[in-house]
C-alpha cells in the first residue's frame, strides 16, 4: 500500500533568534520536515520523509519522526547535518548563516514504494535536490508533485551567509515538472523578476505548473490557476517565530486537499494552521483539525 504523502528534502537543526526568544540550542526545522509534522499532527495517515543527516543528530531525530508516527524509510547519513542560524528583526526580516551542510538526495536513495504515493512534496532547504531528481520522479511515479522553491535559489555567499538568486532557465525547467508550486512573495518576485504578487504567479503558470500558492505572510495568500485567482484571508496573530509558517501551510492545504476539498477550502485551512505555528517556536507544539476549523470562522 502506498503513501499518503512523501517528502523529500533534508531536516535541519537550527539556531533561531527572534525578538521574542533568543537560541539556547539547535531546533529541528526543514521545509519537509515541518510540513510532515503539520501533516501528521492534522490527521494525514500514511506519511513518510526521505533526506540526509549527521551521526550528531540522528538519534535525536528518528525519536522526534518516530514520535510523530512519520516514516523514515530512506534516511542517509551524511557528514554533518544541515543548519542554519536565523536572525528576526521586529519587521519579520531574517538572516541565515550556515551552520551544516547536509548531503544531496539521489535517485538511487529512494525505495521503490516511496514512488507509490498520492503526492510527492518536494522541500529543498539547500540545493540538495536537483533538475535530474525531478525528472526521475516525474518519469517513475504517478504522485502529484508540489514543490516549496525556497532550497533551488538559496546560495551560500563566501561570507557563509544564505542569499537568493535565481537562473530563470533552471527554474523554468524545474516549475514545469511539478503540479502545484508554492513560493512566498519574495521567492516569486526572485523566481520570475516581477515584483507584483498577481503577475508573478501568472507568469509561473505560463512555466507550465498547474496551481500556483503565492504566501503573503499577514496578508494572506493567493492561488492562481487556469480560471484565474482565488484569495485566501490570513487569520490575525502574533507572529512570535515565522519560521516554518511556509511548510506548515504545505503541510496543512496538502492534508485537506487529499481529503477531498477544494483549493479555496485547503488554502484556507492551510493559513489557519500557519497561524498557528508562527505562534510557537520549533517543532512541538499542538496543531490540531478542530482548534485550525475554528480559526477559520474568525479570517477574513
Amino acid at each position: 500500500m502506498g503513501y499518503d504523502l512523501v517528502a523529500f528534502g533534508n531536516p535541519v537543526y537550527d539556531e533561531i533568534t527572534t525578538p521574542y526568544s533568543q537560541a539556547q540550542v539547535r531546533i529541528l526545522s526543514g521545509c519537509s520536515t515541518n510540513a510532515c509534522l503539520a501533516a501528521k499532527k492534522l490527521g494525514l495517515e500514511k506519511v513518510a520523509l526521505i533526506g540526509c543527516i549527521g551521526e550528531d543528530h540522528k538519534e535525536k531525530f528518528i525519536t522526534a519522526m518516530s514520535k510523530y508516527g512519520i516514516e523514515l524509510p530512506a534516511i542517509k547519513i551524511s557528514n554533518e547535518t544541515g543548519g542554519f542560524r536565523l536572525v528576526y528583526d521586529r519587521k519579520g526580516n531574517r538572516t541565515l548563516d550556515v551552520l551544516g551542510v547536509a548531503d544531496k538526495i539521489f535517485p538511487e536513495d529512494v525505495p521503490r514504494d516511496c514512488l507509490d504515493s498520492k503526492i510527492i512534496l518536494l522541500g529543498p532547504i539547500l540545493q540538495e535536490i536537483d533538475l535530474e531528481f525531478i525528472e526521475f520522479l516525474r518519469r517513475k511515479s504517478n504522485a502529484e508533485i508540489f514543490l516549496d522553491p525556497q532550497g533551488i535559489i538559496r546560495k551560500i555567499s563566501k561570507t557563509g551567509r544564505i542569499i537568493k538568486v535565481s537562473n530563470q532557465c533552471k527554474a523554468k525547467s524545474i516549475i514545469k515538472l511539478v503540479d502545484f508550486v508554492k513560493p512566498n512573495e519574495e521567492e516569486s518576485k526572485i523566481l520570475t523578476g516581477v515584483e507584483d504578487p498577481y503577475i508573478s504567479t501568472k507568469i509561473l503558470l505560463e512555466w507550465g505548473v498547474k496551481i500556483c500558492i503565492v504566501t503573503l505572510a499577514e496578508r494572506g495568500s493567493i492561488i492562481c490557476r487556469e480560471k484565474g485567482f482565488l484569495n485566501i484571508p490570513a487569520y490575525k496573530t502574533v507572529a512570535k517565530d515565522p519560521t516554518g509558517a511556509g511548510d506548515t501551510y504545505a503541510g496543512a492545504f496538502i492534508t485537506r486537499y487529499l481529503n477531498g476539498a477544494s483549493l479555496f477550502e485547503s488554502a484556507l485551512f492551510a493559513s489557519a494552521a500557519a497561524s498557528i505555528k508562527v505562534e510557537n517556536s520549533g517543532p512541538d507544539f499542538p496543531l490540531e483539525f478542530d482548534v485550525v476549523n475554528e480559526r477559520i470562522k474568525n479570517m477574513g
